[in-house]
């Protein structure tokens, strides 16, 4: 019996699986995404969405659906289901009978007396979807008929019918090739078997996304349907779909299927199901490795990377190699990390994540000493956005946009303008000065030692009394020349959690009782506590709405990653029981909203819906982190 399990009376219930979305990537950078039923309910669902490079390299919907259309005695039954306004049309999820989801997406039809079953995969490392289609039982001859629904345009934009669009095809073996417009590549539709390609342009007008309408967003498009593909289908029969970039063998179609599905990881347990959602955001693309924050929308980020890179790589099973590939591509762009006022700090974190894993020092100060030493002196110097001040905490000048990982903008505007000491960032940079300075004393760097060594001491004598508020028994969250900004959030556990804290235990675990009060929730911990005026219990409405939300109250799990640092450092082993029920609650998300996986984030209120991203880096890294965590205290 397979891990995940659905209600299959349930599955012909559009409430129940139109909440459920599966998502399939080929680790290049591309994606299929749909709900369970294969409705989509968003602009950025598809069956193939892929980068386009001679396009900005961003992603792009070139199938957004297929529609399968069984025949037997001149009497068509349409498997597919698109929203219309009013209205959903064909309602092929009736048919629906079983769904799995373990080391491909399966699903299972019945109609009348034929049993009907679709199998999906992504091929890795490739821009190829194959789907595989077999008739289990049937009484009378039977035909297949596939319709391609066409989009070429950006998963950011919706696309209408217009005079512009290439309607006519190439032609490869069995099958054909569309290329809508200029600049994209050619979409090659094929089938393994000898088939008829019935041409029939037309435009399906007015199909709707309903969550980007429940978004506050445009919800309308017409699709390029350019006509269908028809073979008969035998009782035992498997026929191949492939849509892919570059003309494939139709011959070989199974076999790449057989192995393609031979080479996945099962879905068969808990930590497993986070640990496939981690290799889908290393992305290996132009010989990079590169990682994305969150599907469907959410492109790079280097925060993001920094803080996700650990999990996904040191305890997801993918490797050193790509950890250090990845941690490449990050410090090629390390120029762009100083648009923010902590990025660059973060990547002190994720070393230290990754000296815990091999353990050696001398190596890791060859290959990144330099680049620690850079960053700290420029915080040290001063850049346009952040400047050590003299009594060792950073000044962030106040700017009209977000510099620290709450960068949610309403009008042009940060919805958290946070500026001045902030206190994750003065957390973070004594992190990293002692970090780079211990390594540097043994490495026997003088020069940079003579220079830094008094920084830590200026750093724990002024930030508890800079940033301690005694009405709250927490830290502040920012001190400017307005003075404290006392709001209870979460940042200040960064104070508590990293390797390096300027806090003694007994401050530590009084801003722990702080948060446990009034931010940790069963899903993660709220970025603003109910208490406060300002608090949103709700992330749902128009834009701007949710993105007042998202961090003025909103929970996020990853949150959850430091939380448990802190509480282990305080209390070790005897909090591993505690630490394994937090993150366990996460194990019945994995039936729900993004399948196999965390959402962003969730309402600051019972009962905590999900939203925001299905997938999201950060949640899986850290998930998978604390899971690390967990058993070497278990095992001591």
């Amino acid at each position: 019996m397979a891990y995940l399990q659905f209600n299959k009376h349930e599955l012909v219930n559009l409430e129940y699986s139109l909440n459920r979305e599966i998502l399939s990537t080929n680790r290049a950078g591309g994606y299929l995404n749909t709900t369970l039923t294969g409705c989509n309910t968003r602009k950025y669902h598809g069956l193939m969405v892929v980068p386009v490079d001679s396009l900005g390299g961003e992603n792009y919907v070139l199938l957004s659906s297929l529609d399968e259309t069984l025949i037997q005695h001149n009497q068509a039954f349409n498997l597919g289901i698109h929203r219309y306004p009013g209205i959903y049309d064909p309602r092929g999820h009736k048919y629906i009978i079983d769904f799995e989801m373990d080391k491909n997406i399966v699903l299972t039809y019945r109609i009348g007396g034929m049993i009907f079953r679709k199998e999906i995969l992504f091929v890795h490392n490739k821009e190829q979807l194959l789907i595989k289609y077999t008739l289990a039982e049937a009484h009378s001859p039977t035909i297949l008929r596939l319709k391609p629904f066409l989009a070429f345009r950006n998963i950011h934009d919706l696309t209408h019918a217009n005079l512009t669009a290439d309607t006519f095809h190439s032609t490869v073996e069995k099958g054909v090739g569309y290329r809508l417009y200029d600049n994209f590549p050619r979409l090659f539709m094929q089938l393994n078997v000898k088939n008829e390609f019935v041409k029939f342009p037309d435009w399906y007008k007015n199909i709707e996304y309903v969550r980007e309408k429940d978004r506050g967003y445009h919800y309308n498009e017409d699709l390029f349907v350019p006509g269908y593909f028809e073979c008969p289908i035998r009782k035992g029969q498997s026929i191949v779909f492939s849509a892919s970039l570059e003309p494939a063998n139709p011959s070989r179609l199974q076999t790449v299927f057989k192995q393609e599905l031979g080479k996945r990881p099962s879905r068969d347990s808990y930590k497993n199901c986070l640990k496939l959602a981690a290799s889908q955001f290393l992305i290996n693309r132009n010989g990079k490795i590169q990682v994305i924050a969150g599907y469907p929308w959410l492109g790079r980020c280097s925060r993001d990377t920094a803080i996700a890179l650990p999990g996904l790589a040191l305890y997801a099973d993918n490797g050193i190699s790509i950890f250090s590939r990845a941690l490449e591509t990050l410090v090629k762009e390390a120029n762009g990390l100083f648009n923010t006022a902590d990025a660059p700090l973060w990547l002190f974190w994720t070393l230290q994540q990754y000296l815990g894993m091999v353990g050696d020092k001398a190596a890791l100060w060859k290959d990144y000493g330099n680049m620690m030493k850079t960053i700290v002196k420029k915080y040290k110097e001063g850049t346009d956005k952040v400047k050590m001040h003299p009594n060792g905490l950073i000044w962030t000048d106040q700017v009209n946009m977000p510099l620290t990982w709450m960068d949610s903008v309403v009008d042009g505007k940060p919805v958290v303008l946070r500026s001045g000491y902030i206190v994750e960032v003065c957390a973070l940079w004594y992190n990293a000065v002692c970090f780079a300075l211990n390594l540097a004393k043994e490495m026997e760097d003088h020069d940079f030692v003579k220079e830094f060594e008094e920084i830590p001491g200026l750093i724990r004598e002024n930030f508890l009394s800079t940033f301690w508020c005694e009405s709250r028994a927490h830290l502040a969250d920012f001190v400017n020349h307005q003075g404290q900004n006392i709001y209870t959030r979460p940042n200040q556990l960064f104070a508590c959690s990293l390797p390096y804290t300027p806090l003694d235990d007994e401050v530590i675990n009084t801003i722990l009782r702080a948060c446990s009060s009034e931010l940790l929730t069963t899903k993660g911990l709220r970025t603003l506590s109910p208490k406060n005026p300002l608090f949103e219990s709700h992330c749902e409405g128009d834009p701007a709405k949710r993105h007042r939300a998202t961090h003025q109250g909103s929970v996020w799990p990853w949150l959850l990653g430091p939380y448990i640092d802190a509480q282990f450092r305080l209390h070790g082993k005897s909090f591993v029981n505690c630490a394994r029920d937090i993150i366990g609650v996460f194990e019945e998300d994995m039936t729900e909203h993004g399948i196999g996986s965390i959402a962003e984030l969730y309402d600051g209120n019972p009962p905590y819906r999900p939203h925001g991203c299905i997938s999201s880096a950060r949640n899986i890294a850290e998930i998978l982190r604390v899971m690390n965590l967990i058993e070497k205290y278990d095992t001591r």
